[in-house]
């Protein structure tokens, strides 16, 4: 596996409250609903055309696209799939971070994989780390985790095909289906929900300011997205510069690459479908699909 960059989340807080958010979110499915269907039949009036009849990111290809792009980021590859058995402490206090899409064990989300993995298949692995999970939840320690932690993930991510399905379904579940969910409900398009994506992925949505609600919040201030009349391309440029004021409150988050060299070229050629051939960059490293 290549060596991934850094990477981090804004808080704590964001990643422990994901899971408050999605149960909000069970409540407000007919909601959603409602505000989808209305933005199909508003469409026409709309002073953009926005993607309303094309794929969404839950389409299989591009799903596939929307997580080599996020590894690009994560770690450093388009092979998202070799990273299941991903594993290490990358020193930014949430204790370690494993997995297709950053679980980190100071933040809740991997005690919840694990819980699941646990319950569909008891006696497994890492099912002996669940009281250290429990305890170390909301810090970096390591306590009850070393020294053979590590080891355990990978040979549970090597062996197991019911832990990489655990992956992929708590992915889903917290960050994938949340995020098209709010982007169809917005009316925007693929790249539109890929954005989304990959700001549920680094900043995950509680209550602080530079979670994804309220990164959505602050562009709200500056333009509406197509299901409120509003044009998609002006939406999501505003969407990005919220994004990016939320990635320079964090030291660890000021470059920004993944959102100018990489989002913000697709959008400036108005790829809101997310088309291949696909080039961009992130930290300086060239990437390329189709």
């Amino acid at each position: 596996m290549e060596t991934p960059h850094i990477r981090t989340r804004t808080t704590l807080t964001s990643r422990r409250t994901l899971l408050a958010f999605m149960g909000a979110a069970a409540v407000a499915g007919p909601l959603l609903a409602t505000q989808s269907a209305n933005a199909t039949q508003t469409s026409a009036s709309a002073p953009t055309s926005s993607l309303f009849a094309a794929a969404g990111l839950d389409d299989p290809a591009k799903k596939e696209i929307a997580m080599q792009i996020v590894c690009s980021a994560e770690n450093s590859s388009l092979d998202w799939k070799k990273q299941y058995r991903y594993c290490e402490d990358i020193d930014d206090g949430r204790g370690y971070t494993a997995g297709i899409i950053g679980f980190c064990s100071g933040t809740g989300d991997m005690l919840d994989l694990v819980e699941l993995y646990t319950q569909r298949k008891p006696g497994n692995i890492l099912a002996k780390y669940l009281p250290a999970l429990r305890r170390v939840d909301g810090t970096d320690s390591h306590e009850g985790l070393d020294p053979n932690f590590k080891r355990d993930w990978e040979r549970a991510a090597d062996t197991d095909a019911e832990f990489r399905k655990a992956q992929n379904d708590e992915r889903d579940r917290v960050y994938f289906n949340p995020s098209v969910k709010q982007g169809k409900a917005d009316g925007i398009g693929v790249l539109g929900q890929f954005c989304y994506y990959d700001a549920i992925v680094m900043h995950g949505d509680g209550g602080d300011s530079t979670s994804f609600r309220n990164i959505r919040k602050r562009a709200l201030r500056s333009a509406k997205p197509p299901a409120q009349g509003g044009d998609e391309v002006a939406y999501l440029n505003a969407f990005l510069d919220a994004r990016v004021w939320a990635m320079k409150q964090e030291e660890a988050h000021e470059d920004t690459s993944r959102v100018d060299t990489a989002q913000r070229v697709f959008l400036k050629k108005r790829n809101l479908n997310l088309d291949t051939p696909l080039e961009w960059k992130v930290y300086g490293d060239p990437y390329r699909i189709g």
